[in-house]
Parts: C-alpha cells; structure tokens; sequence
C-alpha cells in the first residue's frame, strides 16, 4: 500500500515527505493505522547523526493507533484495537532475556543496528523500489506501521491515543528509572538533569514515590513552570547557575538520586558532582558514541556513589504498558499536559529546528488522523 512518510536520506539534512510504498504484515506482524507520533529528543539524535543508524530509514520510534490488519499467527491483537508500538521486542531467548533483562533485548539491538524488523528485512521501499530501513521496529512517521506482535500493545479504549503514544517510549522510559532502577521511596532527595518528556515524568514518578525535595534542573527558565506542574519543588536554571553548589544546600549535603535525561557530558558531571554520600546516579540520557566525561575514578568508592545505565525504564513492555495506561486514566501521569502543540508531517523540519533551539516545552505531536 502507498502512505506518506517521514524519511530521512542523510544525517543533519531536512528530512524529505515522501509516498513510499508498505508491504503486508508478515506472520506475526500488525498493520496499524497511526494515530499520533510524538517527537522525542532521541528522534533529533537520528536526525543529526548522534546515533549511527542504517539510511534512509522512516523515522519515529514514539507511536499509537488503531489496529488495521494482522499477519498469520497474530492472536493478541485484532482489527480495531487501540495500540501504543513498543521499540523494544524481547526475543525471549538470548542471555538478556533469559535472566529477565528483556529490556536489553540483544536480538532487538541487532535488528535496530540493521533497520529491519524481526525477520532480519524491511517492509518499507520507496517510490523507486529502493529499501528503506525501520527505526527501531516502529517507524511512526508515517501513515501505517507494520510492527511486530510482540511490539504491539494493547490498551484500553477509552484513553486518548494523542496521550497514548507517550507510553510507547517517554513514560516507561522517565517513570520505569523512579520505580525500577533507583527505587525511590518517600523523603528521598531527587535532583532530575533535563525537562522533556522523559526528565517530566521522572519527576512525576519521583512524585507519585513521595519524594522530597524534587528539584529539577534545566537550561531553559521557560520550562520551570511546567516542570513545577508536574511535581519539582525546586527549580533551577543552570545555564544561569551552577546547581551542584544548590543541590547541595537544599538536600543538606547531597541528593540521594540524581537522574540525567539529556545524554550531555556536562549534565552528567554536574549529576554526579551533585549526589550525596552512597548516593546513584540513573543514567538515562544516551550521548553520542565519540562523547567523554573526565569525572575522576577515586572519587567513587570512598564515597560509595554509582552511576547506574537504564533503557525504557528496565520494564517489561507486554505487562507494564497496559498499567502505565490505567494509571494515565486515573491522573496519574497528567499527560494532557504534556502536549503543548500539535503538528502535520510536512512540518516537521520545523520541528527539528524548534527541537536544536530548545523551544520545545513538553511534547510535541505529530497528527495523523488515525484514531481519536
């Protein structure tokens, strides 16, 4: 079938809106008609070339829908379900996903690395018949998606599917480092390096943990306001401050977890420098391959500190999903908030340019018309 799509020919050039043409779903595989696609930093990584994955590829990773069509096999799933596409598929059998670290899925990494989806091809060609590749299993800028079953989330009717598409990456990725990896538990100290849509919903799981204080710490004073929404009691500008010194004063020597949401060497010194004594830092911000930090090693075993990695929030996409989708319907997540504007595909250029000036307040969502 032909759809219009978002594809990206080479890195830190405009992306171009094209008809390309996708195949059926294969066994095990599920059409879905896209709904909204939210555009996370991780999307402009790509774009700029950060991440080293195979082009021309369809962009976008953060998505929901309607179910269209399903393979031969599908059974978890069917025609006019609501779905979110989770970019991580655990295969089930490598060492990752026997010693229940499915999150790290290897054979997921593997098809990531080739832009394909779990058969080790693509079903994506562009108007010439070229292959195109999938960004990571999903490829959400566009009209359809084919997507694993395994990948293919059901969740419940009556949620938003504009708010939906939030679970398929920034909720479980913020919200999964709060409850899974740092296991804060109330009175914690929480400082949080970054207010996007990850760093807000660390914040709101460092809230719903009954953390105290939460301080959120970004570049942009334009974002206080909507990070206060979400749950810091603190709030600061560190391109105007230094925040170490701060973090230090409010949390009587150091917070106990710090989290970095950005994947800037600067912000992760900073981080670290912040942290108490025996406190971890939550990696969650991934930088570019060639990036280094110089924090010194001596510095970490008298003072029992660690930096802890973390991706999509150490969950398990099958069962986690659906209860982040409950939890969103009870207030939980306030993820109408996090929408602050939403936009066609043909603007999307524009959203990258807004994504390198830092204008970007909350999420922005691409419109597909998919669903309500």
């Amino acid at each position: 079938m032909k759809i219009k799509a978002a594809v990206l020919r080479e890195y830190n050039k405009p992306i171009s809106i094209e008809e390309i043409e996708l195949a059926p779903p294969k066994e095990k595989e599920v059409l879905v008609k896209t709904a909204y696609t939210g555009f996370c930093h991780s999307d402009y990584s790509f774009i700029i070339g950060a991440f080293k994955f195979p082009i021309p590829l369809v962009l976008g990773h953060e998505a929901s829908g309607v179910v269209e069509d399903v393979g031969p096999g599908v059974t978890s799933v069917k025609k006019g379900d609501h779905v979110v596409a989770a970019w991580m598929c655990p295969c089930g059998h490598c060492p990752e996903c026997t010693s229940g670290r499915g999150h790290i899925c290897r054979k997921s990494h593997e098809h990531h690395s080739a832009g394909t989806l779990l058969d080790g091809t693509s079903r994506l060609t562009d108007a010439k018949g070229n292959r195109l590749n999938h960004q990571t299993l999903v490829s959400g800028f566009a009209e359809y998606m084919v997507i694993p079953e395994i990948g293919t989330i059901k969740i419940r009717d009556d949620m938003p599917l504009d708010q939906a598409c939030f679970l398929s990456c920034c909720v479980p990725t913020g919200f999964g480092a709060v409850y899974n990896v740092a296991a804060v538990k109330p009175g914690d100290s929480v400082a949080i390096w970054g207010m996007g849509g990850v760093g807000l919903n660390v914040v709101r799981g460092a809230k719903l943990r009954s953390a105290y204080p939460i301080i959120g710490v970004d570049l942009e004073g334009s974002k206080e306001s909507i990070a206060r929404e979400f749950g810091v009691t603190h709030f600061i500008n560190n391109s105007k401050e230094d925040p170490v010194p701060i973090i230090q004063e409010l949390t009587g020597g150091g917070a106990r977890y710090c989290f970095e949401a950005i994947g800037d060497p600067g912000a992760i010194t900073q981080a670290v420098w912040a942290l108490s004594l025996g406190g971890q830092l939550t990696q969650i911000g991934i930088t570019p391959e060639v990036e280094m930090t110089g924090l010194p090693l001596a510095y970490f075993p008298p003072h029992c500190k660690s930096v802890v990695g973390t991706l999509y929030g150490n969950i398990r996409t099958q069962e986690d999903i659906p209860t982040f989708a409950d939890m969103a319907m009870k207030g939980d997540f306030i993820l109408d908030k996090l929408i602050s504007k939403k936009f066609k595909v043909e603007e999307i250029n524009q959203v990258v340019e807004a994504m390198r000036k830092r204008e970007i307040i909350g999420r922005w969502v691409c419109e597909w018309g998919g669903g309500k």
